[in-house]
């Protein structure tokens, strides 16, 4: 592994995976994000797009050039062009390959194999190599060969069917889910090979997709559908669910019977604890609208403040529902070191998500490079002519 020597004496907050290289050639956001990870965990990561860029620099509105999905999934990685439609671009990606510790594509089964950059044919020659490959569906099966994103595994998968609406008309998750969780489960991999590497100098070649991922994230509402045939799922427990405030909404989860007493004592519902029927969650499911009805008319009759004082001096869960930009410019996450900052060229300083478990620690290593910014730097250092 091409790693830089160990430092016995390196402070905690040393970056776990400093010394490695990553070569990223996804696009995107599942690939990119799995990259992102290793970059904000030390590694050194060399991004290869096509002369046109990833994808992802035209996924959503653009300022300066950049769009945010851009920025949020390749901050502080190297830009490299390279046109791998002609032999000589080809070549110097085999070159770049054949020199890191963790290679990342998402390419269609088949396409890196024919391109000289399949895992068998880096492994020949790097034994410790970490492979990763990204694909919708997986590398076998009838629709392996088929391209997919987020919102067609979403609607294949049955996730868009999970959060339909009221109404029963099923809706797409509000944000790339599945992506977002198959980068993550690519990293975790990565990582996982990555130890194995070091301990055997065996690496792995480590498969992933997007409709794994999507499985995994419903397994419990398989597990349910299997266990109650013909029942479409219900909640956990009640009364949960979202509530209207005088001046806004909350969200009320209900955890435990012990809780449900907690709630109808402070709100004053004696007949509730005097119910029989209402002591356990088997109880109250089947009487949950009965019961979330009049929860609802309870809390309009008070304001957000007051139920919060109330909920969290009783020890009810429960959430005010915010924008996103309420959360940034909380007390809470400033105390926590939840977000940073990233400088991004022509644009200034941008709030930064640090890397969960390793907040005020770990930084962005950087702003998302333009465009084949680092294409002549890279190259060159990897004796590779322009």
């Amino acid at each position: 592994m091409n790693q830089t020597p160990a430092a016995a004496s390196a402070p905690d907050d040393e970056p776990m995976l400093a010394g490695l290289t990553v070569l990223d050639l996804s696009q995107g956001i599942a690939g990119p994000y799995c990259g992102l990870i290793l970059r904000q965990q030390g590694a050194r990561v060399i991004k290869v797009e096509p002369p046109a860029g990833d994808w992802g620099r035209q996924m959503g509105r653009a300022r300066e050039g950049m769009t945010a999905i851009a920025i949020a999934y390749n901050a502080g990685k190297e830009s490299v062009v390279l046109d791998t439609r002609t032999e000589a671009g080809r070549t110097a990606l085999r070159r770049l390959a054949g020199q890191a510790d963790v290679v990342i594509q998402n390419y269609r089964p088949g396409v890196a194999e024919r391109m000289g950059v399949g895992y068998e044919a880096l492994a020949a020659h790097n034994p410790a190599l970490v492979y990763v490959s990204i694909t919708g569906y997986g590398q076998d099966g009838p629709l392996a060969a088929l391209p997919a994103v987020d919102t067609t595994i979403q609607a294949f998968s049955g996730l868009m069917h999970v959060n339909r609406d009221p109404a029963g008309q099923p809706r797409r998750i509000g944000f790339f889910l599945v992506d977002l969780s198959t980068g993550l489960y690519a990293a975790q991999h990565a990582s996982a090979a990555l130890f194995r590497a070091a301990r055997s100098g065996k690496g792995r070649h480590v498969r992933m997709s997007l409709l794994e991922a999507s499985a995994a994230l419903q397994s419990y509402l398989m597990l349910d559908d299997a266990m109650f045939p013909g029942a479409e799922l219900a909640a956990a427990n009640a009364p949960t669910g979202l509530f209207q405030a005088a001046d806004g909404a909350l969200y009320v989860s209900m955890l435990n019977d012990a809780m449900f007493v907690r709630l109808a004592t402070v709100l004053g519902f004696d007949d509730w604890l005097a119910d029989a029927g209402l002591r356990t969650s088997a109880g109250r499911l089947p009487r949950a609208a009965e019961l979330c009805q009049r929860l609802a008319a309870a809390l309009a009759q008070q304001p957000l403040a007051h139920w919060e004082s109330v909920f969290t001096g009783n020890d009810v869960l429960f959430g005010r529902v915010s924008h996103p930009r309420e959360m940034l410019a909380s007390e809470q996450c400033a105390q926590a070191g939840v977000f940073g900052n990233v400088a991004q060229a022509g644009i200034g300083q941008l709030p930064w998500a640090n890397l969960p478990g390793l907040a005020g620690t770990v930084r962005p290593h950087g702003p998302a490079p333009l465009l084949g910014e680092h294409t002549a730097s890279v190259l060159a250092e990897f004796g590779i002519a322009a």
